[in-house]
């Protein structure tokens, strides 16, 4: 092997990580639940049953406190001290990885553990609230990784059972994708997510793999415009939909046939600010006069291996799917969308 080649191996190694195979402590998300719930239990049954993982689903686990840390409605102490006691939940329920289904989530615990590193007396401080709040110790986990990186890893298992791949039934080409990464997954820490922020790679290895082609369209890095503050405060949000519209206008061109998102917030804003623009200008982003259809990456798992489109959830998108389950020849009863847990 050439010494360049060595060199782009050894420079590729570093924006890799270490994900680890089995025995997850599963860190659920608040936003995840409230916007997309049948994501997580999509997530669930195809780590379980698709591909016989240990996954343990801890009913005592609680919300990380991040959008409020983010906000500065709660202090770093408390959030840290809540953290601390999600840690003491997986010891005591005998596991050592932790897969963490939000990417804000996912950020806090890499903030927490590199402060912890840097600043070893805020640990032993954190150690005693926690102790006295409830009488909880904890260790710390060995690998944390978020849910899409565990999808990613096992992506090409998840090939092997493809049923719908991402290919145009009717053409036969491959469907065009555009990733959105989420702010907190690649880029408070680059070195933590798959290609980092500057390559990155955990939704397009999917993509790939599953026989679709991923756009890398001008503004792929760019913020979806959640962040926390710009959302909460009414006031603000001009610029949360600003961030938006500055996306949908850079992918447009390329005729995505939909787009992917790994974080919570990002998959509802890029699915509802388009609702919202075509409400104020008219304007849309797809071809027909529709929207992008935007999934969670557990969706798009779920579509490749032949879920029920509704029982995925994809009735609580504004975006219809409908055109996206056509392509990708996936048949389903339009009257099912609107029944509900009580089917009539």
């Amino acid at each position: 092997m050439s010494e360049q080649c060595v060199a782009k191996q050894n420079l590729w190694a570093k924006y890799q990580k270490d994900i680890a195979d089995d025995h997850y402590y599963y860190c659920r998300s608040c936003i995840r639940q409230t916007f997309f719930p049948a994501s997580e239990k999509a997530y669930l049954n195809i780590m379980r049953d698709k591909l016989g993982k240990d996954l343990f689903d801890d009913p005592n686990h609680t919300t990380c406190t991040g959008i409020a840390y983010h906000s500065d409605f709660v202090p770093m102490q408390t959030t840290e001290t809540v953290i601390a006691r999600h840690f003491a939940l997986m010891t005591e329920a005998g596991y050592e990885n932790m897969a963490i289904s939000c990417v804000t989530s996912f950020g806090l615990y890499t903030e927490l553990l590199h402060t912890w590193d840097e600043f070893p007396e805020e640990e032993a401080r954190v150690r005693q609230y926690l102790w006295d709040a409830t009488r909880r110790e904890f260790k710390k986990p060995k690998n944390i990784a978020h849910t899409s990186d565990t999808i990613y890893k096992f992506r090409n298992e998840i090939a092997a059972q493809m049923v719908h791949p991402l290919v145009n039934v009717k053409t036969g080409e491959p469907l065009k994708v555009v990733d959105h990464i989420g702010c907190h997954y690649a880029k408070m820490f680059p070195t933590k997510g798959v290609g980092g922020a500057e390559f990155p790679r955990v939704l397009t290895g999917m993509v790939d793999a599953w026989g679709g082609t991923p756009i890398d369209y001008p503004e792929r890095r760019h913020c979806c415009g959640f962040g926390f503050r710009n959302y909460l405060v009414m006031a603000n949000r001009g610029y949360s939909i600003a961030n938006s519209k500055k996306k949908f206008e850079s992918m447009a061109p390329y005729k995505p046939d939909f787009i992917v998102a790994n974080c919570p917030g990002c998959a509802m804003f890029l699915d509802r600010w388009q609702y919202t623009i075509q409400q104020m200008e008219g304007t849309t982003y797809g071809p027909d006069g529709r929207g992008i259809p935007s999934l969670t990456y557990e969706e798009m798992a779920g579509l490749v291996l032949g879920y029920d489109p509704w029982e995925l959830g994809l009735q609580m998108h504004q975006i219809d799917v409908e055109p996206l389950l056509d392509k990708m020849g996936i048949e389903y009863t339009p009257r099912e969308k609107w029944w509900g847990k009580v089917k009539k």
